[in-house]
């Protein structure tokens, strides 16, 4: 049994969709290599099968994680959460008590953290940092450079 992640709905159909993609296109993408190279003779000196066969095994590899983690995912149902604390799923504006400047982050899985997007991992330092607070909270939170400190301004979700 896998470790149980939650994901939104957009979250998972995008995993859907990277399984589906390695399934229909890699997958047979590989099979081709790999009888092309079988196609060329002896297989014991033929480096290209040797790398098809191994990039099968990596692709496989990855299609059953994949796979899993499918199994094993939870949507969130985004009318259910808490507002009062900071959980997965909550945007959360944070203020930098050393230089008072205010940003804004929504806590999201692992694999759909995209700084660029303001999402951030809930298992990363930030957001391990973040959980569980509540407004007027600070969240004291290490960095390479030290511990910084930032007041939850505002949860929303």
């Amino acid at each position: 049994m896998g470790q149980i992640n939650y994901y939104t709905e957009e979250g998972l159909k995008k995993l859907k969709e990277e399984l589906k993609q390695l399934e229909t296109v890699e997958r047979p993408k590989i099979s081709q290599q790999i009888a092309e190279a079988r196609d060329k003779g002896d297989l014991s000196e033929n480096a290209e099968y040797d790398a098809a066969k191994e990039a099968q095994g990596h692709l496989e590899a990855k299609i059953a994680k994949l796979k899993e983690v499918i199994a094993n995912a939870r949507i969130i149902d985004e009318s259910d959460i808490d507002v009062s604390k900071v959980y997965i799923l909550s945007t959360v504006t944070i203020k930098n008590l050393k230089n008072g400047a205010t940003m804004s982050y929504t806590l999201v899985a692992e694999n759909e953290a995209d700084l660029k997007q303001k999402k951030i991992s809930v298992d990363s330092p930030m957001g391990k940092g973040l959980l569980g607070k509540s407004v007027g909270d600070i969240a004291k939170i290490e960095i390479p450079a030290g511990i910084m400190e930032f007041e939850i301004i505002e949860i929303k979700r």
